[in-house]
């Protein structure tokens, strides 16, 4: 066991899972796509996907109520991943063995409004031994609203924007978990849907920071 606590009334357990968990992860992957109105937000994990994770190429946490999944977490270790988020990120390399993921974060559609994807993000990320990983990456859809407030709020920057897996459009994101806090000097906000101004933006060494809801969502971009 990692943690335990309540979501009202309700008591709740964290503890890494291993494959003999794959049913109950598939369950409530199945219920998280099932809840959502655009299904592209969400690129569920496949088995083999999850047993590359559980058989020890990463980590994965779940909450569970009782004996009852109602949401989980994953970071993988990419190896030689062909499409490295390390390199969209500027990397050497030298330095891609030092880079883990975040992948998939689901809480079912039931135990949603109680925090558990940030509770989840601070334990796993207590998970991640830094003497062997340095970078944190991930990708997000555009607009996905609450997986981007996720990643800022962990401290991850936007150091790409670009065509991913096939040609799906995403956010790149990085985080230096030893290195120095940065100060930025300048700052532009830019349309969320304006995705060549980002893109220009990203080549002229600015990385996304924060965003916000104005007339329209607009990403905060510094350097």
């Amino acid at each position: 066991m990692i943690s335990t606590g309540t979501l009202g009334a309700t008591r709740y357990m964290v503890r890494r899972l291993t494959v003999a968990d794959i049913a109950q992860i598939e369950a409530v992957q199945k219920d998280v796509v099932a809840a959502l109105e655009d299904k592209a937000i969400l690129q569920p994990l496949d088995r083999s996907e999850l047993e590359n994770i559980l058989g020890g190429n990463g980590v994965m946490l779940g909450a569970f109520v009782e004996d009852m999944l109602i949401a989980f977490r994953a970071l993988l270790d990419p190896l030689d991943d062909d499409e490295h988020l390390g390199r969209d990120g500027g990397l050497a390399e030298p330095q891609l063995s030092s880079v883990i993921y975040q992948e998939v974060s689901n809480v079912h559609p039931s135990y949603r409004g109680y925090g558990l994807q940030k509770i989840l993000a601070s334990l796993i990320m207590n998970e991640v031994d830094t003497s062997r990983y340095q970078y944190v990456c991930a990708t997000v859809m555009p607009f996905n609203i609450a997986s981007l407030k996720d990643k800022f709020a962990q401290g991850l920057k936007i150091v790409a924007l670009k065509l991913k897996y096939g040609g799906k459009l995403r956010y790149v994101f990085m985080k230096d978990l030893i290195g120095e806090k940065i100060q930025y000097t300048v700052a532009i906000e830019v349309a969320m849907s304006d995705t060549a101004k980002q893109q220009q933006l990203i080549c002229d060494g600015y990385v996304g920071t924060s965003m916000r809801l104005a007339d329209e969502w607009v990403v905060r971009y510094e350097k």
